[in-house]
């Protein structure tokens, strides 16, 4: 969900980019991500918005269709994050990618023994989500490239102590989700490199909308730099103030 965050009546630094990402050609300027790309509701600085920038140009990502996400929290450093998607289909295009294994980490209640089980499948009343793991095969390769998580490391939580509506709703999904990101980006650096997906970052997780709806295409990028205020940008909601105020906004 790109929500319009507080602009200072700054120039832009460049006039922005053209590259190709899935086949089509994407237009992207400084003035487009502060305008409709920006999440969370802080001010993004210009190094800000040219990392985020540089980072779409180098891995061919489209943030209009989702696949990009700059967040920023009041003066907090700015979160990068890619979508939910990105680490799986570019895997599958590489030709030594072999398949992928990918499950979870429980213990036991009783007995206090801890088990590997792939799928997300578990008895909340007897058993303890402690983790995920995944096996990510290369062609090549006699040992997969293997990853381990915690759950309390990665488990995003609200400013009370408790877990966000995300985690709270499928911990098991998102933290599968995790360890599969961590053994893909170990498994093929070179595609993945500067990539991490929102369930690795609590923050992120709990301020993104997950839904497929692209993110409306500004009609032109313009030819000369301008001010950021002066670029039109649709009607928005009131702004939430922190990563709970949104977690609760977006999810109840």
């Amino acid at each position: 969900m790109a929500v319009k965050n507080s602009i200072s009546n700054k120039p832009a630094q460049n006039t922005g980019v053209e590259y190709e990402s899935g086949g089509q050609t994407v237009k992207l300027s400084p003035n487009m991500i502060r305008n409709y790309l920006v999440s969370g509701g802080g001010e993004v600085t210009d190094s800000e918005v040219m990392m985020f920038l540089s980072l779409c140009k180098f891995q061919g990502l489209n943030p209009f269709l989702k696949e990009a996400h700059l967040i920023k929290f009041g003066d907090r450093p700015a979160t990068m994050v890619v979508g939910k998607d990105v680490f799986t289909k570019r895997a599958r295009r590489n030709p030594d990618y072999s398949g992928k294994y990918a499950g979870i980490i429980v213990q036991i209640k009783e007995t206090g023994e801890i088990i590997e089980r792939e799928g997300t499948f578990y008895i909340p009343e007897e058993e303890k989500l402690v983790g995920g793991w995944a096996k990510v095969f290369i062609k090549g390769y006699d040992v997969p490239e293997y990853a381990a998580v915690s759950f309390n490391e990665y488990a995003g939580r609200k400013s009370n102590g408790e877990l966000n509506q995300q985690w709270a709703s499928k911990p098991a999904t998102m933290i599968r989700k995790v360890a599969l990101v961590h053994a893909l980006r170990e498994a093929f650096p070179e595609e993945m490199s500067g990539m991490y997906a929102p369930e690795e970052i609590p923050a992120a997780n709990a301020v993104l909308d997950e839904s497929t709806e692209p993110i409306p295409v500004p009609a032109e990028m313009p030819a000369q730099p301008v001010f950021a205020a002066e670029m039109p940008a649709p009607p928005i909601p009131p702004v939430p103030t922190s990563a709970s105020d949104v977690s609760e906004a977006l999810f109840g």
